[in-house]
């Protein structure tokens, strides 16, 4: 038997232990996911897993993020049933458990090995003592950039920098005629696209989304600063289309070397520094996500988690797959298949001990730090209500950030003025919260 077969038979024993109590019936599972490079990986792979489980099949649903989001929302409050698995975040998570639209993930089996979860990541994910969600992968934000543009243009990149520096750099690495572009961010509006970042940035200039008392302060000195910055960069060098240009947009852009810089979340950085998916993946380095006049706030964490939906009713089922698809097991299948440097990252800390994935990643020892030290309630300059590192905890949160960012997104075009975007997006904010009932 070959490495490859054993791996396969092992991976596929793991599954069934893990799946015991599934229905024996025939069961076809919907699976809604995003189209970003992992959760594509878990679709090519799971014909190992069907070939365990003769009984369950899969029916994929792959979207757009913010079109899966606007999805499985819908889906959920309106108890459509449409999905048995839906990938969500640790935003919803807790949410959704407290409306209990979600099913708990008690009594693992000892073999699913729960406590080598990420802490942080595991904790995003409980309500209440209970977990309603297991991690496919899980993220922070780093700084990638390009080591020859770099050393071409004669600049170093400090281990941690500041956004003063970063734009420095930006202006010096844009070459448009060669089509570089010095700094690429997302711009495409969204609650978890421009908004993800545009709220870490927001943090580090001191900023909120709200005061103490649930009062908006979208139109205060800290976001007039972040906003003009990110505006004023992203027009000066950042490349075209950059009001669309969401995380998968930009990691094509800076794969096929058109970035010489990206700030954005970690999980980047196994595609880019694989050398069958990146054009610069021997040319990357890192560095943290940079700071600016206020230190040592929330800065990112973000996880991609398979769900169960109350609605569902093949929960025995939805959970075999759940447990194969976040296991050791599954890790070390693509692993197996595509490379260590393309497993699924930030869940496991047994990955980032592994030799073999320090070989391949030396992005790893400072991922996992980047995780544990992520933060989300964490203190911002003022006091706030809410926790969270790049998005608010509650329910109105999801229509607030879109909202915003699409205002956001049309200073980016000239459409609006940043003074103007501010006003508007401040008093939208403060609209949904009195209609909402907030102080609570």
């Amino acid at each position: 038997m070959t490495t490859h077969n054993r791996l396969l038979a092992t991976v596929a024993a793991a599954g069934l232990a893990l799946g015991a109590g599934a229905a024996s019936a025939d069961t076809t599972l919907t699976i809604a996911t995003v189209n970003n490079v992992q959760m594509i990986e878990m679709q090519k792979l799971s014909p190992v897993f069907e070939k365990a489980h003769p009984d369950i099949h899969l029916r994929w649903v792959v979207l757009e993020e913010n079109t899966l989001r606007q999805r499985v929302t819908t889906d959920i409050a309106t108890h459509g049933g449409q999905f048995d698995i839906m990938t969500i975040g640790n935003y919803e998570v807790p949410l959704w458990a407290k409306q209990k639209w979600l099913q708990s993930f008690d009594n693992l089996p000892a073999s699913y090995d729960e406590n080598d979860i990420i802490g942080p990541v595991k904790d995003g994910l409980s309500y209440q003592g209970h977990v309603y969600a297991l991690p496919f992968y899980a993220e922070s934000a780093m700084t990638l950039y390009r080591k020859d543009l770099f050393d071409k243009a004669g600049l170093k990149m400090p281990e941690a920098p500041t956004y003063e520096q970063i734009r420095q750099f930006a202006d010096k690495l844009t070459d448009k005629s060669q089509n570089v572009f010095g700094m690429c961010l997302r711009g495409k509006p969204g609650w978890g696209e421009n908004i993800a970042y545009f709220s870490t940035l927001v943090t580090a200039f001191g900023g909120q989304w709200f005061d103490a008392n649930w009062k908006a302060t979208l139109n205060t000195p800290a976001w007039h600063t972040a906003l003009t910055y990110y505006s004023d960069i992203l027009k000066a060098d950042g490349p075209p289309g950059i009001s669309s240009n969401g995380f998968n947009e930009n990691l094509a852009l800076f794969s096929s070397g058109h970035c010489a810089m990206w700030i954005d979340a970690t999980s980047a950085a196994g595609t880019v520094y694989d050398k069958k998916q990146s054009q610069v993946a021997d040319k990357v380095g890192f560095a943290a996500i940079p700071t600016g006049s206020f230190q040592g706030g929330p800065t990112w964490l973000w996880s991609w988690n398979l769900a169960i939906p109350s609605s569902s009713k093949h929960v025995d089922a939805a959970k075999t797959f759940i447990t194969w698809a976040t296991s050791k097991e599954y890790i070390a299948l693509v692993a197996e298949t595509d490379g260590w440097v393309n497993i699924p990252p930030g869940t496991r800390i047994s990955a980032y001990q592994s030799p073999d994935y320090k070989q391949v990643a030396p992005f790893s020892d400072f991922v996992l730090a980047a995780i544990q030290h992520s933060n989300p309630n964490g203190k911002t300059a003022n006091p706030r209500p809410y926790v969270g590192a790049q998005f608010v905890d509650i329910p109105e949160f999801q229509g607030i950030g879109t909202q915003v960012g699409q205002i956001i997104a049309a200073t980016l075009t000239g459409a609006t003025t940043v003074d103007n975007a501010l006003s508007t997006a401040n008093t939208a904010a403060e609209r949904t919260m009195h209609q909402a009932g907030y102080p609570k």
